[in-house]
């Protein structure tokens, strides 16, 4: 643990000194162009685990994963009784990603509009 700690560390460090020679050099017409995000950032989470969720990226694309209780009948198809508690389990871990990612999203633009 400690050996990747002294790695990121040292790789931080390195993208700081690379990143700050990057900047002086640059044109100034170019820093002042607005950030734009990667096409597939997103943007807005709506929803919920027992209505469904909406992924909704920058670039207008959408995604609408099952409800809770669409993913987790799938679950139920499988083979094993391991399979079944993994999936289950990777199904949890995900909608429970979700609800923070849209609570954070909600907050970051409450912050936005003050």
């Amino acid at each position: 643990m400690k050996k990747y700690a002294v790695s990121l560390a040292a790789l931080t460090l390195a993208g700081l000194a690379l990143g700050s020679g990057g900047l002086a050099a640059a044109d100034p017409d170019e820093q002042e162009k607005p950030y734009v995000p990667h096409p597939k950032t997103i943007v807005e989470v709506t929803g919920d685990k027992y209505n469904g969720f909406g992924i909704h990226h920058y670039d207008g694309t959408a995604e609408f994963p099952p409800t809770n209780s669409e993913a987790r009948a799938e679950c139920s198809e499988y083979d094993t009784r391991l399979a079944r508690v993994k999936c289950r389990t990777e199904i949890r871990v995900w909608y429970r990603d979700l609800g923070e990612m849209k609570r954070a999203i909600n907050y970051q633009q409450a912050l936005r509009s003050k």
